[in-house]
């Protein structure tokens, strides 16, 4: 680890961050009509959902995009919201240390993957990204800023801000855990060829945290199809033999079906998968060699990739181009849902036969204090779970309702016993949803710290997209 004295990045200190939040205060309190909704002026997203338009109040939460402080000897820093973990990550690399899970997109906010769910290969070790958190500081609907932490007067808004989406409140800074790092990271690829097998093992390496008596700090795996499925085992290690370069011609995901092993960077390792957002960069022409090339490594990356999918939800225009050449209809399926590991084999026999879509991204968890009650997005304690990520599209059915095959996934998730992410399309019925996302806990949560619906209602948010 590199000493404090060699660290020399510029932060936002503390006097600065007092300032931004002082001018968000006013803007809040310069509006008197209660009826009027409070939003963001943030430009970036990584919701994969649409949103109408509507009269809101835009709050000035996109200046708050930096580290506040961190502390190397305690493995601590303190992050306001919008903070990316890209800028996270470029400050505690400096000093030998990394958030203890780092979502897999760069432009993923700090404060995003709190309120709407985080993931990542160390996952099984740490949990989620809110279980990293040690205070939140809210900007509630009552336009006051109030500190959260697991034992003070606010411990309910602490347990109940994961997966609220910022219905309850904007998170304006984290205090945050660190955990230290090695120079690289040493990937090993084992493949399978039936699911049994290949959860069995999954869950072997996550009980134990290790492989054939080797520590492991990643989990992970990719299936390719029915009889093709990779566990991706990871451990940071002080040196390596040679580093693989997967951000401009190399594509990574590829090199898993290819390799039995190979050494990142610990930077790159982080980002593996944003070069080519997963897989997803073929369906925009970026892994064709002649396209990439005109891409350009510095438009290889989730953020550019973005604005793209946001044009084509905006003006449609692959969609328009494949009406035009007789082609059928697109449902878009992106999402990840989480069930426990014993029913991870009859979901992707499911997923298999009715939505056929790959590859698949597996990221298995574990609630990191099992003692712990997250109101919103409760797991069960001890239990082992398995994050199902597929991105792409299918036919759609035209005699079938809009949403038909994510509707047959959503049931799936919910007779497993499972959780699906909100940051996409979902299609819920309102007692459906609130049978699942804990409506009674919810509702004393929003009568305390939003009585006036300053923010709008979860549900609203995110499956009627309000």
């Amino acid at each position: 680890n590199l000493p404090s004295t060699c660290y020399n990045l510029t932060m936002t200190n503390k006097s600065q961050h007092a300032g931004k939040v002082s001018l968000i205060l006013n803007e809040f309190s310069s509006n008197k009509d209660s009826k009027l909704k409070i939003s963001t002026n943030k430009t970036t997203t990584n919701l994969f959902r649409g949103r109408k338009q509507g009269n809101t109040q835009r709050l000035s939460m996109r200046e708050l995009n930096d580290v506040v402080s961190i502390d190397a000897k305690a493995k601590t820093a303190v992050v306001e919201g919008m903070c990316s973990y890209e800028r996270l990550v470029e400050h505690t690399l400096a000093l030998g240390l990394m958030p203890a899970v780092v979502p897999q997109l760069k432009t993923i906010t700090l404060g995003g993957a709190v309120a709407g769910i985080g993931i990542e290969s160390s996952s099984f070790k740490y949990g989620f990204p809110h279980e990293t958190v040690t205070q939140l500081e809210i900007l509630t609907g009552l336009g006051k800023v109030i500190q959260a932490t697991p034992t003070n007067e606010h411990q309910d808004l602490f347990y109940g801000f994961p997966n609220s989406y910022g219905t309850l409140g904007y998170a304006l800074s984290l205090s945050i855990k660190l955990v230290p790092t090695k120079s690289f990271v040493r990937l090993t690829y084992i493949k399978f060829t039936t699911p049994r097998e290949y959860f069995k093992a999954l869950k072997l390496a996550c009980d134990k945290s290790s492989w054939e008596g080797e520590r492991l700090d990643f989990i992970d795996g990719v299936v390719f199809g029915p009889e093709e499925m990779y566990l991706v085992l990871a451990a940071m290690v002080a040196n390596a033999p040679y580093t693989s370069d997967y951000t401009y011609k190399n594509i990574f995901y590829r090199s898993i079906q290819t390799r039995s092993e190979d050494y990142l960077t610990i930077k790159d390792y982080i980002w593996r998968w944003d070069t080519d957002w997963f897989w997803c960069s073929k369906s925009l022409g970026a892994q064709n060699p002649i396209i990439r090339r005109i891409y350009g490594a510095k438009r290889l990356h989730s953020g550019y990739y973005m604005k793209l999918f946001r044009l084509e939800a905006q003006y449609h225009p692959r969609a328009k181009l494949d009406k035009l050449l007789g082609k059928p209809s697109q449902e878009t399926i992106v999402q990840d849902v989480t069930v426990p590991i014993q029913s991870a084999e009859a979901f992707l026999k499911f997923f298999n036969n009715n939505i056929d879509i790959e590859p698949i991204w597996n990221c298995p968890v574990r609630q990191l204090d099992s003692s712990k009650v997250w109101t919103l997005f409760e797991m069960k304690p001890k239990q082992l779970y398995l994050n199902f990520g597929f991105w792409d599209s299918a036919d759609a059915n035209p005699n079938q309702p809009d949403g038909y095959l994510n509707r047959q996934i959503e049931s799936k998730v919910t007779k497993l016993r499972g959780r699906k992410s909100l940051y996409s399309d979902s299609f819920y019925s309102e007692s459906t949803f609130w049978t699942i996302y804990n409506q009674v806990g919810y509702a004393i949560l929003k009568a305390k710290y939003d009585p006036s619906a300053r923010f709008k209602d979860l549900y609203q948010k995110t499956v009627l997209k309000g």
